[in-house]
């Protein structure tokens, strides 16, 4: 492993990712898809990840796990710093992303729930061997003992009878068993760090609060950090130690998940939580977020959201506005609080 002597911004950052841009090059033209944004994950914390669809979240996430379909899609500048928990720096953007050092940190170290289970899953292979390979891959166990972890995983993310469902093929499985069994991989190999990307999207709301209540106790008892994923910000304020909001590819605001909720400063996420039905609040209309995202072939001048905001001054459709920290620990990238 490619290991330096670089010191996390906080002795207890696990992964930093500082001005990342990852761009897609195709034949209408240049995609920004993340656009020089930074942000640390704590050891043992959840950092949620939220925006609409087409704003970057998965793009960073595939970004650090280096999963990215080059040569068209690629990092072009910034830098992605692992700090192991045993010791040492891992500068990720300069591996490569087929190498052996890779491998190791992929899976072992930090791990990912796609959004697509039937995509992820091999469909030859039954869900027990695939769980059972990667444990074997990175624990160095025998047969038997992969076995039995992968059991006792299937048992923790609640799919039933797992001693008969671990040989099972994808298809057997309904979808939200097999979203569950994607998560029981992920976490077969107790990784630092669990990317989870939209992890509940396919199960019915009983299953998605099981889920969650259980990710967060393996996260609490392994010590583990996540990067969660998601539009829901219901699960935000249920799972979420601290909230990083994007929109086209740039980090807004990032505050922690108390701080968000009562004090949203960004003109967007006050946007997001307007727009979330509440109960008990019967008679009270909900606000959309005027307009749509702009397509990525043609972004407008100055701040991306600036076509949409109803504070937008001319000096927020002519320059980008630079990150700031309004209070302790709460960073807002809008002209309104410079």
């Amino acid at each position: 492993m490619a290991v330096e002597q670089r010191e996390p911004a906080t002795n207890h950052e696990l992964i930093r990712v500082e001005n990342l841009h990852t761009q897609f090059f195709t034949e209408q033209g240049v995609v920004k898809a993340v656009d020089g944004v930074s942000f640390g994950i704590e050891k043992g914390k959840v950092l949620g990840v939220v925006g609409e669809s087409g704003c970057g979240k998965s793009v960073t996430a595939m970004s650090i796990m280096r999963l990215l379909p080059e040569p068209r899609g690629r990092i072009v500048s910034g830098e992605i710093t692992f700090y192991p928990p045993e010791g040492g720096t891992v500068d990720i953007t300069g591996l490569d992303r087929h190498s052996s050092e890779m491998r190791s940190i992929r899976g072992r170290h930090i791990a990912m729930i796609f959004q697509e289970p039937m995509t992820s899953l091999n469909p030859v292979y039954t869900v027990g061997d695939q769980i059972i390979e990667a444990i074997q891959l990175h624990q160095k166990v025998d047969k038997d003992t992969a076995r039995a972890r992968a059991i006792e995983v299937l048992d923790q993310v609640d799919i039933p009878d797992p001693e008969r469902r671990i040989d099972e093929y994808p298809h057997q499985m309904s979808g939200g068993q097999r979203q569950r069994a994607m998560i029981a991989m992920a976490l077969s190999c107790y990784p630092s760090l669990l990317i989870a990307d939209e992890p509940t999207t396919a199960l019915d709301v009983t299953i998605q609060a099981k889920i969650l209540r259980n990710m967060r106790t393996l996260q609490r008892e392994y010590g583990m950090s996540i990067m969660l994923i998601t539009h829901d910000l219901g699960v935000i304020g249920q799972m979420a130690d601290e909230v990083l909001v994007m929109y086209v590819g740039r980090k807004v605001e990032q505050s922690s998940v108390r701080g968000l909720f009562h004090n949203p400063l960004h003109p967007y996420t006050q946007g997001l939580l307007k727009s979330i039905p509440l109960i008990g609040l019967r008679g009270k209309k909900l606000v959309p977020i005027t307009g749509s995202v702009p397509s990525p072939y043609n972004l407008p001048t100055g701040c991306y959201f600036a076509p949409r905001c109803p504070e937008a001054t001319d000096q927020c459709q002519r320059e980008s506005p630079p990150e700031s920290e309004v209070e302790p620990g709460h960073y807002v990238s809008c002209w309104l609080y410079k």
